[in-house]
């Protein structure tokens, strides 16, 4: 059976995968549902109770029932590039693709609607106080009264996108930044803000969740470190990523988050201070991990290769209509 990877054709992140995929001799299909009807194509025929579905790509044909896991990594927006693309063309790709590998019975990492819900931060901060782990003092508001007063009670603050980055070509990303104390909040009422309360942090923590395999990353703060360098993506510091220990009480909560969640792969980022406390940030549900394992040495694109690379079993088959995650 055959592993379905969608991604762009430049993921390096998902090469580290395929190495071991193909190391293993696991058959493996990697397409962007961005080139169907430029290079991808599809057929599915339901027929006397029946399903038979097929995908083409490379030259290489896959049959949909064949599928052991879909992992959907860093996918475009299907037949973006087609010819002559279109919105219309770009939701009747999405229909006819995404609505066959449902059926498939495959195993998802992670599966579509789980992936859609997880990626919103209000959502997650929520998932994230139900499940146990410490939020800080977070406002998102239109309302600039709000936020002077959220500001009085909580001085020290940042701010940071609600959806997490820009919707330019390619997409970047927007730095989380400390609030100057004579801010105005004028602006707030033009868009959706999020405020937090800086978490004054001895360190960064990355911790990668593969099913139950959990990997921590720890990026310890310079004493020296400029204060207004909030964003771990944008600081300065050469200080490298070791590997950490997950404090149990963590561990417990994140596994709780991620059966909620019913994601099988999350990227959490979290903030420790001075008491060791772990700080929930994030959780990116296609997050990247190449950077923690080129300098950890933690083998994260081994442990996905082997999580996507197993058989499927008679106990994951759909409850209600939808996959349960497999651990």
């Amino acid at each position: 059976m055959t592993v379905l990877i969608l991604t762009g054709e430049e993921d390096v992140t998902a090469d580290m995968v395929v190495v071991h995929l193909n190391a293993s001799a696991v058959p493996v299909v990697r397409l962007d549902p961005a080139d169907l009807t430029a290079g991808v194509a599809l057929s599915g025929e339901y027929v006397h109770g029946s399903f038979r579905g097929h995908l083409s790509a490379g030259g290489r044909l896959v049959s949909v029932n064949g599928l052991r896991s879909v992992w959907v990594r860093r996918p475009g927006a299907p037949a973006s590039r087609a010819a002559q693309p279109s919105a219309w063309l770009t939701e009747e790709a999405a229909q006819a693709l995404y609505g066959m590998l449902r059926g498939s019975g495959a195993r998802w990492m992670n599966h579509p609607d789980a992936a859609q819900r997880a990626r919103h931060k209000p959502w997650q901060l929520r998932l994230a106080q139900r499940s146990g782990l410490p939020v800080p003092a977070t406002l998102i508001t239109t309302f600039p009264q709000a936020a002077r007063a959220f500001a009085e009670r909580f001085p020290d603050l940042v701010v940071k996108p609600v959806s997490g980055a820009h919707p330019q070509e390619p997409p970047r990303a927007v730095p989380t930044s400390r609030v100057a104390p004579d801010t105005d909040f004028g602006a707030v009422a033009y868009g959706p803000t999020l405020l937090q309360r800086r978490v004054a942090k001895r360190a960064d923590i990355r911790l990668t969740v593969v099913g139950e395999t959990m990997l921590a990353a720890r990026k310890e703060t310079p004493a020296d470190a400029d204060p207004d360098e909030v964003d771990v993506r944008f600081t300065s510091s050469a200080t490298p990523w070791l590997p950490a220990e997950v404090p149990p009480r963590t561990a417990e909560a994140v596994r709780a988050y991620l059966r909620e969640a019913q994601l099988s792969y999350g990227a959490f980022d979290f903030a420790e201070d001075a008491d060791g406390t772990w700080w929930f940030l994030e959780c990116n549900q296609s997050g990247q991990f190449g950077f923690v394992e080129v300098e950890t040495g933690q083998p994260i694109a081994r442990t996905i290769a082997e999580w996507l690379g197993r058989p499927r079993a008679p106990e994951e088959e759909s409850v209600n209509g939808r996959r349960t995650v497999a651990p």
